[in-house]
Protein backbone atom coordinates (compact mmCIF):
# COMPACT_ATOMS: atom_id res chain seq x y z
CA UNK A 1 0.00 0.00 0.00
CA UNK A 2 1.11 3.47 -0.67
CA UNK A 3 1.10 6.74 1.68
CA UNK A 4 -2.33 7.56 0.63
CA UNK A 5 -4.07 4.36 1.26
CA UNK A 6 -2.02 3.87 5.03
CA UNK A 7 -3.78 7.26 5.94
CA UNK A 8 -7.31 6.30 4.93
CA UNK A 9 -6.78 2.69 6.66
CA UNK A 10 -5.30 4.86 9.28
CA UNK A 11 -8.09 6.95 9.96
CA UNK A 12 -10.84 4.43 9.87
CA UNK A 13 -9.24 3.31 12.48
CA UNK A 14 -8.53 6.13 14.50
CA UNK A 15 -11.88 7.12 13.71
CA UNK A 16 -13.26 3.82 15.16
CA UNK A 17 -11.19 4.09 18.53
CA UNK A 18 -11.65 7.60 18.92
CA UNK A 19 -14.58 9.77 16.78
CA UNK A 20 -13.94 12.05 14.33
CA UNK A 21 -13.43 15.36 17.03
CA UNK A 22 -11.06 13.30 18.75
CA UNK A 23 -8.73 12.09 16.43
CA UNK A 24 -5.71 14.17 15.69
CA UNK A 25 -3.38 14.35 12.75
CA UNK A 26 -0.68 12.74 14.89
CA UNK A 27 -3.34 10.17 15.63
CA UNK A 28 -3.32 9.56 12.36
CA UNK A 29 0.18 9.90 10.80
CA UNK A 30 1.09 7.25 14.12
CA UNK A 31 -1.53 4.70 13.37
CA UNK A 32 -0.75 4.68 9.48
CA UNK A 33 3.19 5.14 9.70
CA UNK A 34 3.54 7.98 7.48
CA UNK A 35 4.48 11.61 7.92
CA UNK A 36 2.01 15.04 8.79
CA UNK A 37 2.56 16.62 5.11
CA UNK A 38 1.34 13.25 3.29
CA UNK A 39 -1.95 13.94 4.70
CA UNK A 40 -2.05 17.67 2.87
CA UNK A 41 -0.56 16.04 -0.25
CA UNK A 42 -2.91 13.49 -0.56
CA UNK A 43 -6.15 14.37 0.88
CA UNK A 44 -6.16 18.51 1.36
CA UNK A 45 -7.18 18.25 5.02
CA UNK A 46 -7.44 15.66 8.38
CA UNK A 47 -11.33 16.47 8.17
CA UNK A 48 -11.43 15.52 4.70
CA UNK A 49 -9.33 12.43 5.04
CA UNK A 50 -11.92 11.65 8.09
CA UNK A 51 -14.53 12.36 5.68
CA UNK A 52 -13.67 9.30 3.15
CA UNK A 53 -12.29 7.37 6.09
CA UNK A 54 -15.65 7.34 7.09
CA UNK A 55 -17.82 6.78 4.08
CA UNK A 56 -15.67 3.93 3.33
CA UNK A 57 -16.25 2.85 6.66
CA UNK A 58 -19.74 2.90 5.84
CA UNK A 59 -19.45 1.92 2.27
CA UNK A 60 -17.69 -1.05 3.85
CA UNK A 61 -20.91 -2.13 5.91
CA UNK A 62 -22.98 -3.43 3.20
CA UNK A 63 -20.48 -6.29 3.16
CA UNK A 64 -22.07 -7.47 6.62
CA UNK A 65 -25.07 -8.19 5.14
CA UNK A 66 -24.04 -9.37 2.10
CA UNK A 67 -25.95 -12.81 2.31
CA UNK A 68 -23.30 -14.73 1.50
CA UNK A 69 -22.92 -16.50 5.03
CA UNK A 70 -24.92 -14.15 7.07
CA UNK A 71 -28.03 -15.92 7.02
CA UNK A 72 -30.66 -13.53 5.69
CA UNK A 73 -33.79 -14.01 6.54
CA UNK A 74 -37.42 -13.32 5.18
CA UNK A 75 -38.09 -12.73 1.76
CA UNK A 76 -37.40 -9.26 0.00
CA UNK A 77 -39.61 -6.32 1.02
CA UNK A 78 -41.15 -8.80 3.98
CA UNK A 79 -41.55 -7.95 7.26
CA UNK A 80 -39.37 -10.75 8.44
CA UNK A 81 -36.97 -8.97 6.47
CA UNK A 82 -37.23 -5.67 7.93
CA UNK A 83 -37.33 -7.36 11.52
CA UNK A 84 -33.63 -9.14 10.49
CA UNK A 85 -32.02 -5.78 8.82
CA UNK A 86 -32.90 -3.81 11.53
CA UNK A 87 -31.98 -6.40 14.71
CA UNK A 88 -28.16 -6.83 12.70
CA UNK A 89 -27.96 -3.59 12.37
CA UNK A 90 -28.82 -2.90 16.40
CA UNK A 91 -26.52 -5.50 17.31
CA UNK A 92 -23.74 -3.45 15.99
CA UNK A 93 -24.83 -0.51 17.71
CA UNK A 94 -24.46 -2.44 21.28
CA UNK A 95 -20.29 -2.41 20.65
CA UNK A 96 -17.61 -0.27 21.57
CA UNK A 97 -16.55 1.72 18.44
CA UNK A 98 -20.26 1.43 16.82
CA UNK A 99 -19.92 2.78 13.26
CA UNK A 100 -23.69 3.46 13.70
CA UNK A 101 -22.80 5.75 16.96
CA UNK A 102 -19.89 7.22 15.18
CA UNK A 103 -22.46 8.59 12.59
CA UNK A 104 -24.04 10.33 15.52
CA UNK A 105 -20.96 12.48 16.10
CA UNK A 106 -20.24 12.77 12.38
CA UNK A 107 -24.16 14.16 12.07
CA UNK A 108 -22.93 17.07 14.03
CA UNK A 109 -19.84 18.45 12.60
CA UNK A 110 -20.11 21.52 10.67
CA UNK A 111 -17.13 21.91 8.19
CA UNK A 112 -18.56 22.24 4.88
CA UNK A 113 -16.14 20.11 2.95
CA UNK A 114 -16.78 17.17 5.59
CA UNK A 115 -20.50 18.18 5.10
CA UNK A 116 -20.87 18.36 1.40
CA UNK A 117 -19.12 14.84 0.98
CA UNK A 118 -20.96 13.30 3.20
CA UNK A 119 -24.40 14.67 1.52
CA UNK A 120 -23.22 13.38 -2.00
CA UNK A 121 -22.97 9.57 -0.05
CA UNK A 122 -26.70 10.41 1.05
CA UNK A 123 -28.27 8.56 -1.78
CA UNK A 124 -25.80 5.45 -2.03
CA UNK A 125 -26.50 4.71 1.22
CA UNK A 126 -30.41 5.06 0.72
CA UNK A 127 -29.64 2.55 -2.17
CA UNK A 128 -27.82 0.46 -0.32
CA UNK A 129 -30.75 0.16 2.88
CA UNK A 130 -32.93 -0.33 -0.55
CA UNK A 131 -30.71 -3.78 -2.03
CA UNK A 132 -30.42 -5.15 1.27
CA UNK A 133 -34.37 -4.81 2.39
CA UNK A 134 -35.26 -5.97 -1.52
CA UNK A 135 -32.13 -8.32 -2.29
CA UNK A 136 -31.49 -6.30 -5.47
CA UNK A 137 -28.22 -5.35 -6.28
CA UNK A 138 -27.46 -1.73 -5.91
CA UNK A 139 -27.08 -0.70 -9.22
CA UNK A 140 -30.73 -1.89 -9.97
CA UNK A 141 -32.19 0.77 -7.43
CA UNK A 142 -33.41 3.86 -9.36
CA UNK A 143 -32.53 6.89 -8.32
CA UNK A 144 -36.16 7.84 -7.73
CA UNK A 145 -36.56 4.68 -5.45
CA UNK A 146 -33.10 5.81 -3.45
CA UNK A 147 -34.62 9.15 -3.00
CA UNK A 148 -37.94 7.92 -1.27
CA UNK A 149 -37.53 4.53 -0.11
CA UNK A 150 -33.94 4.87 0.55
CA UNK A 151 -34.41 8.30 2.63
CA UNK A 152 -37.04 6.62 4.33
CA UNK A 153 -35.35 3.94 5.68
CA UNK A 154 -32.20 6.59 6.07
CA UNK A 155 -34.82 8.83 8.64
CA UNK A 156 -35.64 5.73 10.28
CA UNK A 157 -31.90 4.71 10.80
CA UNK A 158 -31.10 8.27 12.13
CA UNK A 159 -33.69 8.32 14.72
CA UNK A 160 -32.58 5.03 15.74
CA UNK A 161 -28.85 5.73 16.32
CA UNK A 162 -29.64 8.95 18.05
CA UNK A 163 -32.01 6.75 19.83
CA UNK A 164 -29.08 4.26 20.88
CA UNK A 165 -26.81 7.37 21.57
CA UNK A 166 -28.75 9.16 24.13
CA UNK A 167 -30.00 5.98 25.98
CA UNK A 168 -29.53 2.51 24.50
CA UNK A 169 -31.70 1.21 27.83
CA UNK A 170 -35.17 2.25 26.02
CA UNK A 171 -33.83 2.73 22.54
CA UNK A 172 -36.14 0.31 19.69
CA UNK A 173 -34.72 -2.75 19.05
CA UNK A 174 -35.65 -4.83 15.32
CA UNK A 175 -38.60 -6.10 17.13
CA UNK A 176 -40.03 -2.76 18.18
CA UNK A 177 -39.45 -1.01 14.95
CA UNK A 178 -41.08 -4.27 13.16
CA UNK A 179 -44.41 -3.74 15.23
CA UNK A 180 -44.49 -0.42 14.58
CA UNK A 181 -44.67 -0.65 10.94
CA UNK A 182 -47.04 -3.72 10.92
CA UNK A 183 -49.30 -1.22 12.99
CA UNK A 184 -48.60 1.80 10.41
CA UNK A 185 -49.45 -0.61 7.80
CA UNK A 186 -52.47 -1.88 9.25
CA UNK A 187 -53.60 1.54 9.89
CA UNK A 188 -52.61 2.47 6.24
CA UNK A 189 -55.01 -0.49 4.88
CA UNK A 190 -58.61 0.16 7.08
CA UNK A 191 -60.66 2.31 4.44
Amino acid sequence: MGHREDLLEGAKRCLLEKGFARTTARDIVKESGTNLASIGYHYGSKDALLAQAYVALVENMSDTFDGSGSGIEGAPGSLERFRWVWSNIVATMRGPGSLYRLSMEVMTIDLPEVREHLSRAQREGGRGLVALMMDVPEEEVCDETADTLGRFYLTLMTGLIAQWSFDPKTAADGDALTEGLRQVIEAATKS
